[in-house]
């Protein structure tokens, strides 16, 4: 296909998605939502919000795609980070940035005026906004990546699901940031498991084992709001604990292997390690067992312990072989019940997965294709990894259908600088700890 055909395909697809937000049928459903972008070039307008070190990640890896793409507006509820990320951004990228102080939105409902002006939206605020976000973006007609996790409790796995459903309807392109998905040890090794080549999945481990990640000490002056925005990854309302943000990873891997999910969840969990105030209210270490429906038991488990062993990988059995998967490395064996190799991925010269996701992402809006639908599936291993800690902070076994019902909301009643979170520190600057046994989470 030529240059000329792709721009023809692109505002085709453009005026379509015009039409959608004007009212018209699609798919038997009608849409009265107004403010479509439709730009009538090649350019793929595209708007960050959230402009940490992941926002910042993101949107170098969608400008180093290969089609036509312009920064033209950015959002975060901090100056300073818009204002670094701004500057990193423009000079990498200096012929494909182009947000001028006008297009630079800072507050809480930022968001908003940098949605309406781009065709992609990229969403890599912390995870307990993302649901808000998205639904602007959906209801604004725009194809997104949206890093994960996608929500922080059960109220916002909900909303992602009805959202996901009208992006479908829309044929709005929607990418999620799990990137195993879009690597290529991964994908080479699931195909050959859901073609049968180990059996039925009828166990496994899934890991992230770590020594932590960043902690922001509270600053003179600081409202309860602003420190916990800075300090988002120890709480919930933020964060959803370190299961839910970074061990979901391999968590989406165990669903992706069962192509299922859980229908219970139980397991265990604590600070062992990190015990101090400047740690939130959120766990150190977790360890849960994901019951599937045909009694398969795959074994989870994440840490943040400094100086002890790290393991990141994930590994199943059959019942006619086994698997081992590592995202570091590019690893991918399978093996059968002989011991003998089925497959074993190539390590080298395998792409970044992280820029894959944006490459598919890009190169299907380029062509007028709707391809990803990644919102649903998405959200089920979030909530996945949102049961298990559940489970760990309660001490209970919970089912599927139970958590999902849930009315746990933990956003706030109001977002102001001034505002009150839910949960607040004691005199002593120590955060309410969940205690199995006492804990009450659905």
């Amino acid at each position: 296909m030529n240059n000329e055909e792709m721009r023809g395909q692109r505002r085709e697809f453009l005026i379509t998605s015009a039409f959608v937000a004007g009212g018209v049928m699609l798919n038997g459903v009608a849409f009265a939502v107004g403010g479509a972008h439709s730009s009538v070039d090649d350019t793929i307008k595209i708007a960050l919000i959230g402009c940490g070190g992941r926002g910042a990640g993101a949107a170098s890896q969608a400008l180093s795609t290969k089609q036509n793409i312009k920064l033209v507006a950015m959002a975060d509820a901090f100056q300073d980070r818009l204002d670094e990320t701004y500057q990193t951004l423009s000079a990498k990228f200096a012929a494909k940035v182009d947000v001028p102080q006008d297009r630079r939105f800072v507050g809480f409902d930022a968001y908003k005026k940098a949605i309406a002006l781009a065709d992609v939206v990229l969403l890599a605020t912390p995870p307990g906004f993302r649901p808000m976000h998205f639904e602007e973006a959906i209801n604004k007609n725009k194809h997104v990546f949206m890093e994960k996790p996608v929500a922080v409790d059960s109220p916002g796995i909900r909303k992602v699901l009805e959202i996901a459903e009208l992006a479908k309807q829309k044929k709005l392109n929607v990418v999620v940031g799990l990137q195993r998905r879009y690597q290529a040890n991964y994908r080479e090794a699931l195909k050959r498991i859901q073609d049968g080549a180990i059996g039925e999945i009828t166990g496994g481990q899934v890991y992230w084992n770590s020594g932590g990640v960043w902690v922001k000490p509270r600053k003179a002056g600081q409202t309860e709001m602003e420190y916990q925005m800075r300090n988002w990854y120890y709480f919930n309302w933020l964060c959803g604990d370190h299961i839910v943000e970074q061990h979901v990873h391999n968590i989406d891997v165990a669903n992706w292997a069962k192509n299922a999910y859980p229908v219970s969840i139980q397991g265990t969990g604590s600070r062992a390690w990190r015990t101090g105030k400047d740690y939130g209210e959120i766990y150190d270490n977790h360890a849960v067992e994901l019951t599937y429906a045909d009694g398969a038991v795959i074994y989870s488990q994440c840490r943040h312990f400094e100086g002890t062993a790290n393991r990141v990988d994930e590994t199943f059995q059959g019942t006619k072989g086994r698997t081992y998967l590592a995202a570091g490395g590019n690893k991918a064996v399978l093996w059968d019940h002989n011991g003998k190799e089925i497959y074993n991925h190539p390590t080298k010269d395998n792409p970044n997965p992280y820029q894959i996701e944006h490459d598919e992402l890009f190169a299907a809006i380029a062509k007028g294709e709707f391809k990803f639908a990644d919102a649903e599936r998405g959200a089920k291993s979030c909530l996945t990894a949102i049961i298990g800690r559940y489970a760990t902070y309660s001490g209970q076994v919970i089912k599927w259908d139970a958590a999902l019902k849930a009315d746990n909301n933990l956003f706030p009643e109001q977002l102001s600088w001034d505002a009150k979170p839910r949960l607040m520190p004691d005199a002593n600057g120590l955060y309410p700890i969940p205690t199995p046994g006492q804990t009450k989470v659905i």
